[in-house]
């Protein structure tokens, strides 16, 4: 029988009984099962949720990042990150702030808004350094692996259990002020959520991280413009970030006791529909707010669909109603608007 080479590469000239493999072979797609196997558990491991009590950084990291917040973030937040111009990152209220979200939540706060003077330049591994001494100042136990900067795993990561060191304390509706309505809920809409609602809807169009012009400051040949009203002070994500907070603050301003609709006739803020969308409305802009935060463009666009959506729902039903208006052709007439 001539010579030929086995899958291994060495010459033989005898057939192997069937069903037996070369010991080189055997052994070589053993260590592949092996490092199949390996490599499958490392990944599933990465995939298993963890709390922030597990030890989710190491010690020489918080060293890193601590440097890295003596050099970008001390001056905003101060020694021991108890905080000075920006809020403090350690303690109850920060935790109070964060512990409902996963770990990636505040990674993506600080990468992408964080220094507020020039965001947007810090690493991934910087952020996780940075957050990995907040935990370390937050008295969260470092362990044997480092925090890494991948999305996939810190969503991954929680805060654990009764993270607070003392009980929340509430506020019952007897404490709160009752504040009598100054407007009607056309100023209201016209004042505060029609252009909070147009600076975000601007976003479809502008990139908001965009370089603006010297005609864009806030005044244009026309005069002022209320879309890029701020456009010399701060920053176009900044404007979106403001957008979005005032439209998710001021929506619960349409269920004010006592307040009138344009025509005279109370707002239904009793009403069920009316509450529910109230609270779609705020929700659009808290998730307006998150959008912005990512500081990316597609992602606010696709989210101001969420805020025409809520104020379309409630404006088929209580604002462009055909047939009861006195002109039935005008669904602008306002003779039978905020009733159903």
């Amino acid at each position: 029988m001539s010579s030929s080479f086995n899958r291994c590469g060495q010459s033989t000239s005898r057939r192997e009984p069937a069903g037996i493999l070369p010991v080189c072979c055997a052994l070589g797609i053993t260590l592949f099962a092996w490092a199949l196997a390996g490599s499958f558990s490392l990944t599933v491991y990465a995939q298993q949720s963890q709390t922030l009590d597990q030890g989710v950084y190491t010690e020489e990291q918080a060293e890193r990042g601590q440097a890295i917040y003596t050099d970008r973030c001390l001056s905003c937040h101060g020694e021991a990150l108890r905080g000075r111009l920006g809020p403090p990152l350690a303690g109850d209220d920060f935790i109070a702030a964060w512990e409902k979200q996963p770990l990636s939540e505040l990674v993506n706060k600080i990468r992408n808004t964080m220094p507020q003077d020039n965001p947007g330049k810090l690493t991934g591994q910087q952020t996780a350094d940075i957050v990995a001494y907040m935990l370390q100042a937050g008295k969260f136990p470092a362990g044997r692996a480092e925090l890494g900067a991948d999305e996939a795993v810190l969503k991954q990561v929680t805060w654990p259990a009764g993270s607070l060191a003392r009980p929340k304390t509430t506020i019952s509706s007897t404490q709160v002020s009752s504040f009598p309505p100054a407007g009607n809920l056309a100023q209201v809409m016209r004042g505060i959520l029609f252009p909070s609602s147009n600076i975000i809807f601007t976003a479809q169009t502008i990139d908001p991280g965009a370089p603006r012009t010297p005609l864009q400051a806030g005044a244009t040949a026309e005069g002022f413009n209320w879309v890029i009203w701020g456009g010399g002070i701060y920053s176009g994500w900044e404007l979106i970030d403001y957008a979005a907070v005032a439209l998710a603050e001021s929506a619960p301003l349409m269920l004010t006791p006592g307040r009138r609709c344009e025509n005279g006739k109370p707002v239904p803020v009793e009403d069920a529909e009316w509450v529910k969308f109230t609270l779609e409305l705020a929700e659009a802009g808290k998730a307006a707010y998150k959008a912005s935060q990512s500081r990316n463009q597609a992602a606010v666009s696709e989210i101001s669909n969420q805020v025409s959506e809520s104020c379309l729902n409630c404006h088929q039903v209580y604002r462009d109603k055909r047939g009861r208006a006195i002109d039935p052709s005008d669904p602008s007439n306002k003779a039978a608007r905020c009733v159903k």
